[in-house]
């Protein structure tokens, strides 16, 4: 199995052995060491919608080191929170499993049509607590995308740099999109593109709809005939937009939803080629012994899948 992590490797090959390493050390961690594939803990919520919408369905999640158990028991490949939450742990957990410091965030107090996630925290707290990579959003379509992009290009670079990978949280939204079109299939892969083009290790972006919202774009998937019909299909085209699968890319859980829906969801992205899940909400707002049921079952379909 170590034969598919050296194959993702050498697709970096402007990266020094620090951010090798690491990349190495998040793919031969947990359940899926060796595999290729990720499932990871993200819990950038509380900062990103509040405490009460993030932990009162299960308030032991309002417990930092909550979240640093139910990504060890489970087998997560890395767990990636903010600095608040990392510094509470960190110490107790240090070298039990990747961590990763997400460097900016957005808050709902305040929110604007074009929006710009604020930065948290720095690469010299990525490497004071011990992580194997940072994580960035990027909102593509807001009218804020170009001193977002400089501060991933600058964060990017230095966190390269350090030795440190380079997770890029790609959400689309802005003015200029509707509703729908955040999770557009040309949005969706035009997202990830731009992530990579950005120079992103791994990237995360949210699974997309049948939806096509560019006009320009839907000409072009109409008359090369694009498949967008499946789950599958999508997914396939994200991953294929992202340098043609050469680059790590990784789909988000979403909303809350039942069991079923997130296995169900989880089967059709996994046959469509992606890397893994990252997947927040859907696990931490459950019960500990729930949880790492539903994230043991993800990570068994991606170890099932090709």
């Amino acid at each position: 199995m170590t034969k598919r992590v050296d194959e993702i490797l050498s697709w970096y090959e402007s990266d020094n052995p620090g951010v090798i390493r690491n990349l190495r050390w998040m793919m031969e961690s947990g359940a899926l060491a060796g595999t290729g594939k990720f499932v990871i803990l993200p819990v950038d919520q509380g900062m990103e919608h509040g405490p009460a919408r993030s932990f009162a369905k299960n308030p032991a999640g309002y417990d930092p080191n909550y979240h640093f158990e139910l990504a060890v028991q489970s087998g997560c490949n890395a767990y990636a929170a903010p600095l608040g939450f990392l510094e509470a742990g960190a110490r107790r957990y240090a070298g039990r499993i990747p961590l990763i410091l997400k460097l900016n965030s957005s808050e709902s107090l305040f929110s604007a049509p074009d929006p710009k996630p604020a930065v948290t925290a720095s690469i010299d707290d990525a490497l004071r607590l011990g992580c194997a990579g940072i994580g960035f959003t990027i909102y593509p379509g807001s009218g804020q995308r170009d001193p977002m992009y400089q501060e991933l290009r600058a964060v990017g670079a230095a966190a390269k740099a350090a030795g440190l990978v380079v997770v890029v949280w790609s959400y689309p939204r802005g003015s200029q999109l509707s509703k729908k079109g955040e999770t557009a299939v040309d949005v969706a892969a035009y997202a990830a593109q731009i992530a990579a083009q950005l120079g992103a290790h791994v990237i995360k972006v949210k699974p997309p709809t049948e939806h096509l919202e560019v006009d320009a774009a839907k000409k072009v998937y109409e008359s090369e005939k694009i498949p967008v019909a499946t789950l599958a299909d999508r997914a396939r085209h994200v991953v294929q937009a992202a340098f043609g699968g050469r680059r790590v890319v990784i789909f988000s859980g979403g909303d809350a939803k039942s069991t079923e829906d997130v296995l169900a969801e989880t089967k059709g992205l996994a046959d469509g080629g992606s890397f893994g899940a990252i997947m927040g909400r859907n696990a931490f707002q459950r019960p500990m012994p729930e949880a790492l049921k539903l994230l043991r079952a993800v990570q068994d379909i991606y170890r099932a899948a090709k």
